[in-house]
């Protein structure tokens, strides 16, 4: 007997477990970034997600961390959006994000009508960089619960720009060119010594 109470309370303790794990899920989510180059930068877009059992609300938002090489005014959002961009934050409450304060960081803010429930796309947000090259670093969002509309903050990793802008070509001489200067600065000189002894 007492072994059967023993695995009841362990099947009820693992149970509990489960249970607390799957009303954890997280806010809004990056399900896929891409990179594409448009004139003479990078458009980096997002595909977000809202999870199951959370509902999106006026005044949620995500922010994407550290977007190195920032273009600003080719940002784009679906209908009940806003965009902002600043150098600390907006983070909320609870997360530590890595926040690096030279590098701005990005976020999105929904201002349209309630939207229920979840497990649906909300469709692709972008912005540009001058930059290609890919790292991790963080994203965070707040939304709200359906079950219960308490306010649900996540923070999960996504991908940015990182690393250094490439440099345009036709300002970086080219080593025939200098060659040609280098070789041209001394026959300039014997030219200017020979009309002086002339």
């Amino acid at each position: 007997m007492q072994l059967r109470k023993w695995f009841s309370k362990l099947f009820l303790a693992a149970a509990a477990t489960l249970a607390a794990n799957a009303t954890a899920t997280a806010g809004l989510l990056p399900v896929s970034v891409t990179v594409l180059p448009e004139a003479d930068n990078f458009r980096w877009t997002y595909a977000i997600v809202l999870p199951t059992d959370s509902k999106l609300q006026s005044g949620n938002y995500f922010t994407i961390y550290d977007f190195q090489g920032y273009v600003p005014g080719g940002e784009s959002a679906p209908d009940g959006w806003t965009f902002s961009a600043s150098k600390v934050g907006p983070t909320p409450n609870l997360l530590k994000p890595n926040d690096d304060p030279d590098l701005y960081n990005l976020t999105w803010k929904y201002t349209g009508d309630t939207i229920p429930s979840g497990q649906i796309g909300l469709g692709n947000f972008w912005a540009f960089s001058t930059i290609q090259d890919v790292a991790s670093d963080s994203f965070t969002a707040q939304t709200n619960r359906t079950s219960d509309g308490l306010v649900d903050n996540n923070i999960t990793e996504t991908d940015v720009p990182k690393g250094t802008a490439p440099v345009d070509p036709t300002l970086t001489p080219e080593p025939t060119t200098l060659v040609l200067a280098g070789l041209g600065l001394p026959l300039l000189g014997l030219a200017r010594v020979r009309r002086k002894k002339a």
